[in-house]
């Protein structure tokens, strides 16, 4: 292959010809990416092994007492047979206080028949101190039945206080199998995954072991009392939103990348359907949160390992902030993700950005901790592709963003040629050569330029001179949107299939592409 500069005014020469082989052609650098801390134990500060290890020894004695959740709502239960016993207690309790009642029945009934007797004699007795003998009599039994009251209830009293001697003590369950993200938290199992969790909360809370250890708490109690993990919740999850948030490739680190796409919430009936009702609103929350487990569950927590996602988010078309309901739903997404899923999103990419998002981004941004503002990163239209290149693959970045990656792609693998950069400087023309040896060989290039803006057309040229040239792709002002160029061409005769790239601006261009050759020997074989 041969990259030869030449100008744009018909072929008149602005500089020599520059012959490039193939060996020689620059690969796409991949140094321009981001590396989150270290898990490792060695790179940590002093300071952070300290806290690290206070963490650990907090965890590992809340696991070990049963009190990791501390709220009431106890990791604890009671034995069988104290339950039991805490049945018979009250029936127990009742016997006792009715053998105990019943002499102080019998003083009662001799009294009131003492009684009658004195009111009888009364009666003969003279009519005027009768109402003072009825006085005092009443007097004389209000007093006994308070007196016998008050012994009744220093009988339960003590019948109370003898059943509570009895009961058992709750026999402690300890769960040393509790885990978080399918890694175990009890650090005496000696899981090296476990660590590489405890990092992630230390690190939410700034290495404050005792914030990071009750944020731990709080989130292991939302995953326990959430509904939207119950079993069967899962069942009316929103199909329309399929394809509003998935996994695709991996970055330049080996983070899985998320995307997400708002646009699917301009449809009227997926908005009405996803967020006009109370309903709705519960399931579309479930829902993110459910894609959010699965792509966890993709992530590797050993030291070393990809453990956290590169998220990128395209808000093209996506409703704006006049949308109340959309607002408040991206508000709890973010706020549950931050509080429940500490640096598991390595970086956030927002890309197709509208001017409304400035605005709209002052309504959320206070309730972000400083680190996960230091996060985002923000990308206009024109500089989609530039700026998923710093942290993708060009061959892993999906054609609608300017990639090179297509679905279900049978030409083109990650096995195949490296992509090859080629920079076209401002008002000039540079060509790309790929060689077909001999007849009935197949050519595959697939070709992107960042920003395009540019002209570009593709022809072959046979190398028997007398031969004529044929235009494979005529040539085509390329705009700032256009996906990347895929096309194939099968020579009849050995020859060159010749990419130029005419840059009419002043600024220079990247052109990133890749090429392969099938020979009628390897298509039969």
């Amino acid at each position: 292959m041969a990259v030869e500069a030449v100008s744009g005014n018909r072929g008149e020469a602005v500089a020599p010809a520059k012959e490039v082989s193939a060996k020689e052609a620059v690969a796409v650098s991949k140094n321009a990416s981001f590396r989150e801390e270290s898990n490792f134990l060695d790179d940590l500060k002093e300071s952070e092994r300290k806290a690290l290890a206070e963490l650990r020894d907090k965890v590992e004695a809340a696991i070990v007492e049963g009190k990791l959740f501390d709220d009431g709502k106890p990791e604890v239960k009671e034995k069988e047979d104290a339950k039991k016993k805490a049945e018979k207690a009250p029936e127990e309790k009742k016997e006792e206080e009715e053998v105990k009642n019943e002499p102080e029945a019998e003083e009662k009934e001799e009294e009131e028949g003492g009684k009658k007797e004195a009111e009888a004699e009364g009666k003969q007795e003279e009519e005027e101190s009768k109402e003072e003998a009825e006085k005092e009599a009443e007097e004389e039994e209000g007093k006994k039945e308070e007196a016998e009251k008050k012994e009744a209830g220093e009988g339960e009293k003590v019948a109370a206080a003898a059943a509570e001697e009895e009961k058992p003590a709750a026999a402690v369950v300890v769960d040393k199998d509790i885990a978080l993200w399918g890694v175990p938290l009890l650090p005496s199992k000696g899981d090296e995954a476990t660590d590489v969790v405890l990092l992630k909360f230390l690190r939410a809370r700034d290495f404050k072991a005792g914030a990071a250890f009750e944020m731990l708490r709080r989130t292991l109690r939302w995953r326990r009392d959430w509904p939207g993990f119950s079993a069967g919740a899962d069942a009316d999850l929103p199909e329309e939103l399929a394809g509003a948030c998935y996994l695709d490739g991996a970055d330049r680190e080996g983070h899985p990348v998320c995307y997400n796409a708002m646009g699917v919430f301009t449809d009227d009936a997926v908005y009405k359907k996803a967020l006009g009702s109370e309903e709705g609103k519960a399931r579309f929350l479930r829902w993110r949160v459910r894609a959010m487990e699965s792509h966890v569950a993709e992530l590797d927590f050993k030291p070393g390992g990809a453990a956290s996602l590169l998220q990128v988010t395209d808000l093209k078309n996506s409703p704006g902030p006049a949308k109340k309901d959309f607002r408040v739903a991206v508000k709890q997404v973010l706020d549950l993700f931050q509080d429940n899923y500490p640096e598991l999103v390595a970086r956030n990419i927002l890309i197709n950005v509208p001017f409304w998002y400035y605005a709209f981004s002052t309504l959320f941004y206070p309730f972000l901790t400083q680190r996960t503002k230091s996060k985002f990163v923000i990308a206009r239209p024109s500089k989609v592709t530039e700026t998923l290149l710093k942290y993708i693959p060009i061959e892993a970045i999906p054609v609608k963003y300017g990639g090179l990656k297509r679905d279900s792609d049978t030409e083109f693998s990650a096995d195949d040629s490296e992509v090859t950069e080629l920079t076209v400087k401002g008002s000039s023309t540079e060509t790309i050569e790929i060689e077909a040896t001999e007849a009935d060989a197949t050519l595959t290039w697939d070709l992107t330029v960042l920003g395009w803006e540019v002209n570009y057309k593709e022809e072959f040229v046979p190398a028997d001179e007398g031969s004529y040239t044929i235009i494979v792709r005529k040539g085509k002002k390329m705009g700032a949107g256009e996906e990347a160029v895929r096309n194939s061409f099968r020579a009849g005769e050995p020859g060159k299939v010749v990419l130029t790239v005419e840059n009419t601006s002043h600024k220079k261009k990247k052109v990133l592409f890749r090429y392969k050759a099938k020979s009628p020997c390897a298509k039969k074989c």
